[in-house]
């Protein structure tokens, strides 16, 4: 039996930038506090490696102190202390406290730079500040700042790392204090010039690297940020096509449907004999032609059904919990005539739930499911509907399975597409408008549902629709047959 799951969502812009010019623009709140957890993580892991480090260091004192990393028993635990307190305190303002004009995303990200800058310029004062590569990782936030704040901003940002590192060289190398002149006559306070020297032309040289990687970086990102802002106005403008597109057509289909509606109804007072006595060959003309309008007359009611549904994803207001249970009563009880004429019974063992969505999308998501449940069963055959709720997940799901003629497996991934129809389906059904399960998979995408499906040919097809944030009722469990 071949399987397939389907799950759709509205597209969300990855880049939304506030601030009209160029160089204010930045990365909204929306999108920083997205990144603020990815930071978190990565801090993490980095307090994992200096737990690593304190062990190394418990292990092989001696050799790291060869490699000039010195007092190395002292300052990870501070770091890894200082980091651990901090990585909670941003937890805590991200998930237990309510957004305020001093507890943004921009905020938090600025006190985890400053921070983190901070504990930087520790461990490049105790790992070494020109002896080892520690100072080029003064660079990775310069980099973040420019792309997550504007280029103003990530200047300053900037600005900061070079103070910073100025000051561990400065410190270090006590450059403050000024060299007697009697002193300088000894060779070795000469060699001590000399290599303080050599950390002023180190210092210059790192600090004029950190503006060239800030001019660079800065850059770089406001260009992505121009195409960026020339993609999302290209979005908008094929949105706003599309959502015309879907007007005028609707109106289109609107219009059809009155006519064909009086083309109906002419021919039916013309086969009552209202019009005269119509002959036997007549007679089968206009039921065919009455036929084949009325399939036309549901084609047209699944267009504007399918189009009212697209409008209707744009508006959340209508959301709110429904009772499933009593939805797919009420699908049943319109359907039962259609079953019942082919003798097949639909059975139904369900334990009750309440469901987050748009009622009226929901019903239509079943009733066009049970609908083709129907429409593909064998006569004298049975549809089951059942439930499976998963409190410890807080979600549910229904399956509607009958014994009809089943879906090949190459067919599966394209069951809803618009007007699609498979071989198998045009030979059980050639009235069939293609849009049923174009209706459910939007009715879905509306409602943030997900569909498997399982089908065999020849044995039958199994639905399942999985309900997210549910709300449980222990009390009530339905079984009953139709």
């Amino acid at each position: 039996m071949a399987t397939a799951d389907f799950s759709w969502s509205t597209p969300k812009q990855q880049f939304n930038l506030d601030g009209k010019k160029e160089g204010e623009q930045k990365l909204s709140d929306e999108i920083l506090r997205d990144n603020i957890r990815w930071f978190i993580i990565f801090r993490w892991a980095v307090i994992g490696a200096l737990i690593l480090f304190q062990i190394v260091a418990l292990i092989a004192s001696e050799e790291l102190t060869q490699l000039g990393i010195r007092e190395q028993q002292v300052w990870p635990l501070a770091i890894t202390v200082i980091l651990s307190a901090a990585n909670f305190a941003y937890i805590y303002a991200l998930d237990f406290c309510q957004p305020l004009k001093y507890n943004s995303p921009s905020i938090n990200i600025w006190l985890q730079i400053i921070v983190d800058l901070l504990c930087l310029s520790i461990v490049v004062h105790y790992v070494g500040s020109t002896a080892t590569p520690a100072p080029f990782f003064y660079i990775l936030h310069i980099a973040l700042a420019c792309i997550f704040f504007s280029a103003l901003e990530s200047l300053f940002v900037a600005i900061i790392v070079s103070a910073m590192y100025t000051i561990v060289l400065l410190v270090e190398n006590e450059m403050f204090y000024q060299v007697s002149q009697s002193i300088l006559i000894d060779p070795r306070f000469s060699n001590e010039s000399l290599q303080k020297g050599r950390v002023l032309v180190w210092m210059i040289a790192l600090d004029t690297l950190f503006f060239i990687v800030w001019y660079v970086v800065s850059r770089l990102t406001l260009v992505v940020r121009k195409h960026e802002q020339y993609l999302r106005d290209a979005y908008d403008q094929i949105n706003q096509a599309q959502i015309a597109k879907d007007q005028y057509a609707m109106l289109v289909t609107h219009q059809l449907k009155a006519p064909l509606d009086a083309i109906r109804s002419k021919i039916n007072l013309v086969k009552e004999g209202y019009c005269g006595e119509v002959s036997r060959e007549i007679e089968d003309v206009l039921t065919r032609i009455d036929k084949r309008g009325h399939n036309m007359s549901n084609l047209i009611l699944d267009v504007l059904r399918l189009e009212r549904l697209k409008t209707a994803g744009r508006n959340t207001n209508a959301m709110g919990y429904v009772d499933i249970s009593a939805t797919i009563n009420k699908c049943i009880d319109k359907l039962e005539p259609v079953a019942n004429a082919r003798n097949i019974k639909i059975k139904l063992s369900m334990q009750n739930f309440f469901a987050f969505g748009i009622p009226d999308q929901i019903e239509i998501l079943f009733e066009n499911i049970i609908a083709n449940a129907i429409t593909y069963s064998y006569d004298n055959t049975e549809i089951n509907i059942t439930s499976i709720i998963e409190l410890s997940g807080n979600l549910a799901s229904v399956t509607i399975t009958d014994h009809g003629i089943g879906i090949e497996a190459k067919d599966l991934p394209n069951i809803f597409d618009e007007y699609f129809y498979s071989p198998r389906a045009v030979m059980h059904n050639q009235s069939s408008s293609g849009i049923g399960l174009s209706l459910v998979k939007i009715a879905a995408a509306n409602n943030n549902l997900q569909l498997k499906v399982a089908s065999a040919p020849g044995l039958g097809t199994a639905f399942s629709v999985i309900f997210p944030n549910i709300q449980f009722l222990r009390e009530n469990h339905n079984a009953s047959a139709y």
